[in-house]
């Protein structure tokens, strides 16, 4: 698409928490016209003065807009900034599409979709992945599926926000399944990262050490380089929560109920996280599981007074 033809698409951005705020940035950099809106009157005001424009409802950022993307935690703030009191769906031009990049249980994708399809709008369903920075950089990756309407309306956006897209199929709910098998991996991945550096620190270890030796070897994962070093720091500044992955490891629980298939790794993790929250770390870095086992075991990790 050209500049000229892009600088004509409209879009709302609803939510501008850490991810939020740099897709919005990277839409904007991509010639884009871009609205910012959020239940922080600060946040969009620094939007604002970042040079973007600013709403206070989510219906009022929507007004006009070619897309409407929907930067939230979960399926419940998905659906209150759609179908809710000044919801967007109230004043979405027919014909636009909504881009929701929350984690959710792909039925509720679905019921989503079908919704608001019926008032003559598009819906993509496209969960993503890659953390602040890289939204900031507009080099998320996302994973869709929807029609190819809802694609083809998208493609401006996708393309500003995304270095990788996925498109997972031709109805929503697939990339929501992606998205939770990603989601699944990466709690095992923390809970299991905590568990070994904890247990690490109570065989008397150099945990800098173990860190070197395990990201050089079999036994590293992508989150064990990524998050570890935030315990060598004593460093629990959220960069994602302990409660994001009692959300997700929750939805987990619930689909594979439904489907009745046995996930015993995953609920394990599940209960890690559940009982950092439970102690008082929810917000807290998701790191923080490592604490939970320090606690428990008596162990000292860096930061601990």
């Amino acid at each position: 698409m050209s500049a000229s033809t892009s600088q004509n698409q409209r879009v709302a951005v609803i939510g501008l928490g850490s991810m939020g705020f740099g897709m919005a940035t990277s839409l904007k950099r991509a010639g884009l016209a871009v609205t910012g809106c959020d239940v922080s009157a600060d946040a969009v005001a620094r939007f604002v003065r970042d040079g973007g424009a600013g709403a206070q409802t989510p219906a009022e950022a929507a007004k006009g807009a070619d897309i409407v993307v929907s930067v939230v935690v979960n399926a419940a703030q998905t659906e209150a900034i759609l179908f809710g009191k000044d919801g967007a769906a109230e004043t979405m031009p027919k014909d636009s599409v909504f881009i929701s990049s929350a984690t959710m249980d792909p039925d509720v994708a679905r019921r989503l979709a079908k919704q608001l399809e019926a008032t003559g709008r598009h819906y993509l369903d496209a969960p993503i992945s890659g953390g602040a920075q890289r939204a900031a950089q507009g080099e998320l990756t996302i994973l869709a599926s929807g029609s190819p309407a809802a694609f083809a309306k998208a493609r401006p956006a996708l393309d500003a926000m995304a270095a990788k897209l996925y498109e997972l199929g031709d109805a929503a709910g697939q990339g929501a399944a992606f998205k939770m098998i990603n989601q699944l991996l990466a709690g095992v991945h923390i809970a299991a990262a905590s568990e070994a550096m904890a247990f690490a620190a109570k065989q008397g270890l150099d945990i800098r050490k173990v860190y070197e030796v395990i990201t050089a070897s079999a036994g590293n994962s992508w989150m064990f380089e990524n998050r570890m070093p935030h315990v060598l720091d004593g460093d629990y500044t959220p960069r994602s929560a302990v409660e994001i992955f009692v959300k997700d490891l929750g939805i987990i629980q619930d689909m594979a109920r439904s489907a009745r298939f046995p996930v015993p790794v995953s609920a394990a993790a599940l209960q890690m996280f559940l009982m950092t929250a439970a102690a008082g770390m929810g917000r807290d870095d998701d790191a923080s599981v490592a604490r939970m086992y320090a606690q428990v075991t008596g162990v000292k990790l860096p930061g601990d007074k």
